[in-house]
């Protein structure tokens, strides 16, 4: 009986070629959109999940007076392992970057971890050659990945040769490692003891409780249940191994899963790569539209020929044809078409998804050979067909023989509500998605557009390192000396994601911000005038005046935080700074250290005491110069690194890349919907153009016009659109609404935006109908007289 149901759905679809292309070409366009969007939510979902024990690893992040942070004592793993039954193993990690040198290859490496020797016992990366169990308790030891290795040692086995590290020791590469997942939220090409970090940085080993040197992740016994309740008292338990060496800080301990940081917001020292939850949900809400726009348009078009197709009901009705019998035969032409389309989609997914890639920045890739995916497509395909099957099915099946058999199936009306229910509901979609590009482009816009508050045009800068920290005053006299350097100053980090804060406090600070970090900068005398600061009261920082190295400079937030309203009356006010005093000698004006997601916070500026980043403003026509005066420079001073730089205004644009890809990805699957949509509309344009006939004949023999003809056809039609577009505004306005609340500086959304995407979804559905519209019309009326029902 399948096999017949099959049989009979091909046949209908090789009868009527047009509305089968329609229908496969239309679910698979909405299933390829589909699935795209659902491997990048699965590949954002499937973080950390590879390790063998993820569902027991957990990061601490510590919360010192407010400010959350990835980063734990020095002491707190050992500690937490020996009187904590509930943790059956630690690991602590410490990124860094140095520079490694080997076979006439030298790179400066930022993806560098020390370890402790368990980690590869915690962790699940695949070690692919050496000593699983050795690998990190050699201390001048490192672990490579396989890129790594073929990066400086070719086809040649790495394992015991040498990479020279910051051109002053040489470490032996005692294994292999695979390459790193792209799921994993550590990313890493070096692996090194934490002896070694010892080694170069004794404090680290001295200063057990004070500052946060490691992330730290604890493995949880199999036999702790994880409930909130039992983690909540754990955590209370690793704050009082704290409280024992540190009574009299503000602190407290968080559990965080491992499997839940890449979506997790971003926290100070934490590793980059985040993902974004709001995000997610977003286009996981856009492919459910996307495909239920697919299924309208197949509801749409069989309903709508339902004419075609009443005989043919009311035969087998006749002939003993259960209701069951018919609803089943038209579901199976639907699940039918769902899986021609879902290999047509796939297709598509493989033609396309290298582009896909390169616009989320991701390595997405379809496994043919995972069983999982293919019950998940066929599981799609299925609902997709049953879905957009199943109300033609109970209504083509409802037909009443008699009425059917005597050509009275148009007064049987009954569909024409829902049909045009379902157009409105695809125009809804359609119209949300295209506004929602509109003000995503215009934010996106205004970000870069945006007067940060100082001058970020023709900014380059170079990061110091190598002999550069040990000879900055040679590097600043270079520098000075070289016409095209000479307009520079120097700062502890850029000026547009501060991360940073300082200790202060100042007489009458609030008692509930007392201990809480306030974002700092340790910038050169020339940092105000380079950046085009503008001083609202007192001075800067002088060459001339050595008792600067004391004294400070605050913004306007800070300066009312701390109760002013007139700048002036802040000057030569005291303040501590990491328990030494200062004193206040400038106010600035407020200025944007961080994305416009944020706020201004307050903002201390001091002065420098070495070391940090080297920023030059170019002078017009002179960059490519500028750029190789600087690179002599460098050379000069510290050969062994290779040279660096890059632009303030473009790592301004790389914080938004997020936003940027998420106006990318809104503006392909917003033409996407608009296509389906409009697919639909054809094919049902089509068919009314169909039905009236013989109208448009008797019409064109009265005298009516082409023009007045493609009215009376397109009009119905219209008046949907505008019902759509009623609709779509106020649920467009509060979802843009939404997501610009994000920011703290956004756009004012125009009603221009509104009426512009309105205009442009009616005129794009204009241009759908026009075309079988205007071929009906022109129509000779005798042919159309003849062939009319």
């Amino acid at each position: 009986m399948i096999r017949i149901y099959f049989k009979l759905a091909y046949r209908n679809l090789i009868k009527d070629k047009v509305y089968s292309i329609i229908n496969i070409f239309g679910l698979a366009i909405g299933l390829a959109a589909s699935i795209l969007i659902l491997l990048w939510v699965q590949n954002e979902l499937s973080y950390d999940k590879f390790h063998k024990n993820a569902a027991q690893l957990y990061r601490i992040n510590w919360d010192v007076d407010g400010l959350t942070m990835a980063g734990t004592p020095t002491a707190m793993a050992a500690s937490a392992k020996v009187q904590l039954p509930a943790i059956k193993n630690t690991v602590r990690i410490s990124p860094n970057s140095y520079l490694f040198e080997a076979n006439d290859k030298r790179f400066v490496e930022d993806r560098v971890l020390y370890a402790d020797p368990n980690f590869l016992d915690v962790s699940s990366f695949p070690l692919v050659k050496g000593d699983r169990t050795e690998a990190l308790k050699q201390i001048d030891g490192v672990l490579i990945t396989e890129a790594t290795a073929t990066k400086y040692f070719g086809n040649q086995n790495p394992v015991g040769k040498f990479l020279r590290k910051d051109n002053s020791e040489n470490v032996m590469v005692t294994g292999v490692l695979a390459n790193t997942p792209v799921t994993s939220h550590l990313q890493f090409d070096f692996v090194m003891p934490t002896a070694a970090l010892y080694k170069a940085n004794p404090k680290v080993e001295k200063y057990q409780w004070e500052a946060p040197y490691f992330h730290t992740y604890v493995q949880l016994d199999e036999s702790f249940d994880p409930s909130p309740a039992n983690l909540k008292k754990l955590e209370t338990q690793i704050f009082q191994i704290y409280h024992k060496h540190e009574p009299q800080m503000k602190s407290a301990f968080h559990l965080q899963p491992i499997t839940q940081i890449h979506m997790a917001p971003a926290i100070e020292m934490d590793m980059p790569g985040h993902g974004n939850a709001l995000y997610l949900k977003m286009f996981f809400i856009v492919a459910i539209l996307i495909l239920a726009v697919a299924c309208i348009n197949f509801m749409n078009l069989a309903t709508a020929r339902s004419a075609r197709r009443a005989k043919e009901i009311g035969l087998r009705k006749v002939a003993g044809a259960q209701r069951f019998q018919l609803i089943l035969q038209f579901l199976s032409e639907a699940v039918f078409i769902a899986f021609i389309s879902l290999l047509l989609a796939l297709w598509i997914v493989i033609l396309v998804l290298p582009m896909f890639n390169q616009l989320v920045g991701k390595q997405l890739a379809v496994n043919f050979a995972d069983a999982k995916l293919w019950l998940g497509l066929l599981g799609i395909a299925l609902l997709t067909g049953v879905v957009s099957g199943s109300y033609p099915a109970l209504f083509l099946s409802g037909f009443n023989p008699v009425k059917v058999l005597k050509g009275n199936v148009k007064s049987m009306g009954g569909n024409l509500f829902f049909r045009h229910t379902l157009v409105v509901a695809q125009f809804v979609v359609s119209v949300v998605l295209l506004i929602g590009t509109v003000v995503i482009y215009q934010q996106l816009k205004f970000v870069k557009e945006r007067n940060p508050g100082f001058n970020k045009s023709s900014l380059l800068y170079m990061e110091m390192n190598g002999d550069m920290e040990n000879k900055e005053a040679l590097l600043r006299s270079e520098l000075q000396r070289n016409p095209l350097t000479s307009d520079f100053a120097v700062t502890s980090e850029l000026p547009i994601d501060i991360g940073a804060g300082a200790n202060a406090s100042w007489p009458g600070k609030d008692p509930k911000t007392q201990g809480f970090p306030t974002p700092a900068m340790y910038v050169s005398e020339s940092f105000a005038r380079l950046f085009g600061l503008k001083l609202l009261a007192g001075r800067f920082f002088a060459e001339s005046i050595k008792t600067d190295s004391n004294n400070c400079v605050i913004n306007q937030k800070l300066l009312s935080s701390m109760g002013f309203t007139d700048p002036a009356a802040a000057i030569g006010k005291p303040m501590t700074l990491h328990n030494k005093p200062s004193v206040i000698i400038g106010v600035v004006k407020d200025f944007n250290f961080k994305p416009a997601q944020s706020a201004i916070e307050p903002l201390i500026i001091s002065l420098t005491g070495g070391g940090g980043t080297v920023v030059i403003r170019t002078k017009p026509g002179t960059t490519t110069a500028t750029i190789e005066a600087l690179e002599k420079i460098s050379k000069e001073i510290s050969p062994a690194y290779p040279f660096n730089f890059n632009f303030v205004d473009q790592q301004m644009a790389n914080l938004y890349h997020g936003e940027q890809q998420m106006g990318n990805i809104f503006k392909l699957f917003a033409a996407i919907g608009i296509f389906i949509s409009c697919l639909g509309l054809y094919g049902l344009s089509a068919f009314i153009a169909e039905q009236r006939t013989k109208e448009i004949g008797v019409r064109k023999v009265l005298g009516a016009s082409v023009l007045k003809l493609v009215y009376l056809l397109s009009s119905g039609i219209t008046r949907l659109i505008l019902v759509a577009i009623c609709i779509a505004l106020p649920v467009s306005w509060y979802a843009v609404n939404t997501w610009l609340s994000g920011f703290a500086y956004h756009i004012n959304v125009s009603w221009l935006v509104f009426f512009v995407a309105s205009a442009a979804a009616l005129g794009i559905a204009w241009l759908t109908v026009s075309y079988e519209s205007v071929k009906a019309a022109s129509v000779n009326p005798i042919k159309s007289l003849r062939s009319g029902d």
